[in-house]
């Protein structure tokens, strides 16, 4: 079989096409899934907005009004918090709304729920040593 230069290189063009798109897909899937809600979370500004969105739903403009960040920097976080499940966004003919959905929040209020305990148990034996040494001190 003979193949020539310009077969080749039509060859090796759709291979590299096929390579591209592969590392493309490969990099959006792996930045997809290893997105959580403690990601969404550990930022201060998409506490913020989760907190907006509680509220009430608001359209990508009205969020970014509440800002002192450029708008591409807020569709950037709610892009991630609508990555984490937290946010819905639905198109109203030119507006996107977005929309809290709180059930995801449930992970990290499980989470933080086994710490609370943990640490309540901790610093009431701290406050009974507190009392202990004021107990003592007094008696003096």
């Amino acid at each position: 079989m003979l193949i020539n230069r310009v077969g080749l290189k039509n060859i090796y063009s759709n291979l590299g096409n096929q390579m591209i798109t592969y590392i493309f897909v490969t990099i959006r899937l792996l930045n997809q899934m290893r997105r959580d809600v403690f990601q969404a979370i550990a930022d201060p500004i998409r506490r913020d907005i989760i907190g907006l969105l509680a509220e009430e739903k608001l359209t990508m403009n009205a969020i970014a009004e509440k800002f002192e960040i450029s708008r591409p920097a807020i569709s950037k976080h709610i892009k991630i918090l609508s990555e984490c499940d937290l946010v819905v966004i639905t198109k109203k003919g030119r507006e996107r709304y977005c929309q809290i959905k709180p059930a995801q929040l449930l992970e990290v209020a499980d989470w933080v729920e086994k710490y609370r305990t943990l640490w309540e148990g901790k610093l009431d034996a701290f406050e009974e040593y507190l009392n202990k040494l004021q107990t003592k001190t007094n008696e003096k």
